[in-house]
């Protein structure tokens, strides 16, 4: 029987919730918040294309940059014709006022089927959306590399925009 008194007083010992002496613990609440934004769309302009205008080309080739205003130069053995309408693409961005976002662009190339020249793109590196809205231009550097056949050529590249 004394065997079974000292194995209980130590299960109840061992059972028993430890205590905490004053000052050895504290509790605090902390502080949560969350903010939903509006997500962020991006439109291509109705009509608006990156276009590298109208020229010719010799055997040895060049390039064609149009900068963001849309100003076309030719160099090497490319030349624009007169008239030729060069032009930067457009976009617009809409989501939550004043937040800035980032801009990225890829490369493409433009093909009339036969023949094939890649193109780089630039734009700016972000924007800001003042008012919840914001418009960008994207030009680019068309690669000819000489002896092209005639005609139209069509292409397309990718545009990302994130809030940063």
């Amino acid at each position: 029987m004394k065997k079974f008194a000292i194995l209980a007083a130590s299960a109840a010992v061992v059972s028993a919730p430890a205590m905490a002496a004053p000052g050895d613990s504290a509790t605090a609440q902390g502080a949560a918040t969350a903010e939903v934004v509006a997500p962020i769309t991006l439109t291509h302009k109705t009509g608006a294309a990156l276009d590298f205008g109208t020229f010719t080309t010799g055997t040895n080739g060049g390039t064609v940059t149009v900068d963001l205003t849309g100003t076309g130069v030719a160099d090497n053995d490319v030349t624009l014709i007169g008239g030729s309408a060069e032009a930067a693409d457009l976009f617009d961005v809409t989501g939550d006022a004043n937040r800035s976002f980032a801009i990225s662009t890829t490369a493409g190339s433009v093909t009339n089927g036969t023949d094939t020249m890649a193109f780089t793109t630039s734009a700016p590196a972000s924007g800001t959306l003042a008012s919840g809205t914001a418009t960008f231009a994207v030009g680019g550097v068309l690669t000819v590399a000489g002896g092209e056949s005639a005609g139209e050529y069509n292409g397309t590249y990718d545009v990302t925009v994130s809030y940063n």
